[in-house]
C-alpha cells in the first residue's frame, strides 16, 4: 500500500503471554502484535493506486482484526484477575499449603494417584497390603495439618536487571549480596539499603555464576563467554550501611507496575535504582574452557577454585597465578553445576548426563565417585556444613545424601516442578527453588517445612533459578535470598515460628 507518510504503529499488549523466541527478556510476559495503519485510516485520503472497493475492504478487515484481539485482551485481563483473587485466597487462607505437607492441589491430586496406582497395578507381589495403605495416606495426611515451624516473610526487593537472573549468592562477612544475570552484568547490593553498590561489566555473554571470596574482597563469575573472572569488590562500610534507598515503597509499586508493561520499545528505560559504581577490568581472567562456564565456586582456603562448564569438563585452576592446575573429566554430557566443600577438598559436578561426581582431593592421590541417583538432568548439588550433599534435578526431586555411604539417599524430596539451584542454611534448611515460581523449605529428613509466600504482588512471576541464604547474624532484616527470570532478586525473613519459640 503507497503512502507518503510513515505508517504507524498500534500496539496491543496482553499481559501473562509469553513473548515470542528470540526477544532479548525472557520473563516479559506479553504479546506484542502489530499491524500498519496507514494515515489513510486515521482521516486522511493520500493518493492510492489500490481501487476503494479493495481499499475499504482492507480497512474493515484491520478493524475486524483489532476487535478480535480487543476482545481477547479483555477475556485475558478477566483471567488474570480471577488467577490473582484465586493465588491470594491460597496464599491467605490456605487449608494446608503452608503447614508443612500437601498443598490443596496435592491433597487433590493425592487420592486419585493412589487409586490410579491400585487399578493398574497387576503383580501381588508390588501390592501394597490395604493396611499399610491406609496408615501410609492417613499418616501423611495428619501430618500435613502440623503447625507450620517457621515463618516466612518477604523483606526486600532489589531491583534493576534487565534480564532473567541466574544466580544469587551471600557474603560470609558482609551484609551484601550478588546476582549474576542473563544481561551480562553481576551486582553487588546493600542488604540494608535494598541499592546497588556495584555493578560489574567485564563479562561478554550472560553471567552465569557468581561468587565472593570467603575471606578476601573478591568476587568470582562464571560467562557465557567461555571465561571467569576474579576482579576486586571494594565497597566501603558506608556503602553497606548507608540507609539511603534507591526506592521508597511507594516507588517500588510504581515501578513494578511499570516494568510490567516494559516491551520491546521500552529499551531505554532506566530503572530508577540510584547510582552505581562500574567495573569493566577483572583482577584475574581464567581462560581455557571450550564452551560456556555455567557454574564456579571457591575450593576451602580460596586459593584455588573450581568451574565447571559445557564443555564436559571441570577445571581446578590456582587463582593467583590464573594456572590451570587439573581437568576433571568423565561425564558425557555437559556440566550443569559445581560446588565445593566449604572446609575440605572436595567439590562436586553435576552433567546433563543424570549423575554426579564427586571429586576427592584430600589425598595426593586424587579419587572420583559416581553417583546415579536421578533420572533426568542434575540441575545443582551442594555440599551442606555437615558431612551430606544436596543434589536436584529436572526429575523433580531434590536428595539428601551421607558422604560416609552414598549408595542410596538419605531423604527423597518430591516436588510437583523440576528443581534448580537449592541452597543449605547454617541451621540445615533446604530451600528448594522450582520452575512454577514456588520456592519450598525442607529439612535433612525431607519433612516440608513451609513454602514462601507467593501471591499476584508478592514473590516471583517467573521461574526461580537459583536460592542463597545468609550467614547467622550477618543481616537481621532477611537471611534467604532468591532470583528469577523475573529479573528480580528477593529477600526473605525466615524465622523459628512463635509456637516453638516459647
Amino acid at each position: 500500500m503507497a503512502s507518503s507518510k510513515p505508517s504507524k504503529t498500534r500496539r496491543i499488549r496482553m499481559p501473562g503471554t509469553p513473548r515470542p523466541s528470540g526477544s532479548d527478556d525472557f520473563g516479559a510476559g506479553f504479546l506484542s502484535l502489530s499491524f500498519g495503519r496507514t494515515d489513510a485510516m486515521e482521516g486522511a485520503d493520500p493518493v492510492s493506486i489500490l481501487p476503494p472497493a479493495f481499499r475499504s475492504r482492507l480497512y474493515g478487515l484491520f478493524n475486524q482484526i483489532e476487535r478480535e484481539f480487543e476482545a481477547l485482551y479483555s477475556e485475558n485481563l478477566l483471567l488474570q484477575e480471577k488467577v490473582d483473587s484465586l493465588s491470594e485466597r491460597t496464599d491467605r487462607d490456605g487449608v494446608v499449603g503452608d503447614r508443612g505437607g500437601l498443598d490443596q492441589t496435592d491433597f487433590d491430586s493425592f487420592f486419585t494417584r493412589n487409586l490410579l496406582k491400585q487399578k493398574s497395578s497387576t503383580g501381588s507381589a508390588q501390592k501394597m497390603k490395604p493396611s499399610h495403605r491406609l496408615k501410609a495416606q492417613t499418616s501423611r495426611i495428619v501430618s500435613s495439618f502440623k503447625a507450620p515451624t517457621i515463618t516466612c516473610a518477604l523483606s526486600r526487593q532489589f531491583r534493576g536487571h534487565r534480564d532473567g537472573v541466574w544466580d544469587v549468592t551471600t557474603s560470609k562477612t558482609f551484609p551484601l549480596v550478588g546476582s549474576a544475570s542473563a544481561d551480562g552484568t553481576a551486582c553487588i547490593w546493600s542488604t540494608e539499603s535494598s541499592r546497588c553498590l556495584l555493578q560489574y561489566q567485564g563479562h561478554k555473554g550472560s553471567v552465569n555464576s557468581m561468587r565472593f571470596h570467603p575471606t578476601k574482597d573478591l568476587v568470582m563469575t562464571a560467562s557465557g563467554d567461555q571465561t571467569c573472572h576474579l576482579w576486586q569488590a571494594a565497597i566501603s562500610p558506608e556503602q553497606m550501611y548507608s540507609q539511603q534507598k534507591g526506592l521508597s515503597s511507594e516507588e517500588e509499586v510504581e515501578t513494578s507496575e511499570r516494568e510490567d508493561n516494559l516491551g520491546p520499545a521500552d529499551e531505554d528505560y532506566t530503572l530508577p535504582v540510584g547510582p552505581w559504581a562500574t567495573l569493566r577490568t577483572p583482577v584475574c581472567e581464567l581462560v581455557g574452557h571450550s564452551n560456556a562456564v555455567i557454574a564456579a565456586d571457591w575450593i576451602a582456603g580460596g586459593d584455588q577454585a573450581v568451574t565447571a562448564s559445557w564443555d564436559r569438563t571441570a577445571n581446578i585452576w590456582d587463582v593467583t597465578t590464573g594456572e590451570l592446575l587439573h581437568q576433571l573429566v568423565g561425564h558425557d554430557q555437559e556440566l550443569t553445576h559445581t560446588s565445593a566443600h566449604p572446609i575440605q577438598r572436595l567439590v562436586v559436578t553435576a552433567s546433563k548426563d543424570t549423575t554426579f561426581r564427586l571429586w576427592d582431593f584430600r589425598d595426593p592421590i586424587h579419587s572420583v565417585s559416581v553417583f546415579q541417583g536421578h533420572s533426568e538432568v542434575v540441575t545443582c548439588v551442594t555440599f551442606t556444613r555437615e558431612d551430606k550433599v544436596v543434589s536436584g534435578s529436572d526429575d523433580r526431586t531434590a536428595k539428601v545424601w551421607d558422604l560416609r555411604n552414598m549408595r542410596s539417599p538419605l531423604a527423597s524430596i518430591r516436588c510437583d516442578s523440576p528443581v534448580n539451584k537449592v541452597s543449605v542454611s547454617p541451621s540445615n534448611v533446604i530451600a528448594v527453588p522450582l520452575d512454577n515460581r514456588n520456592v519450598l523449605l525442607f529439612d535433612l529428613n525431607g519433612q516440608r517445612l513451609a513454602r514462601l509466600p507467593r501471591s499476584s504482588r508478592t514473590g516471583h512471576r517467573r521461574m526461580v533459578c537459583a536460592t542463597a541464604w545468609a550467614e547467622e547474624n550477618i543481616n537481621a532484616r532477611c537471611n534467604l535470598f532468591t532470583c528469577g527470570f523475573d529479573r528480580m532478586v528477593y529477600g526473605w525473613n525466615v524465622q523459628p515460628s512463635k509456637e516453638l519459640k516459647d
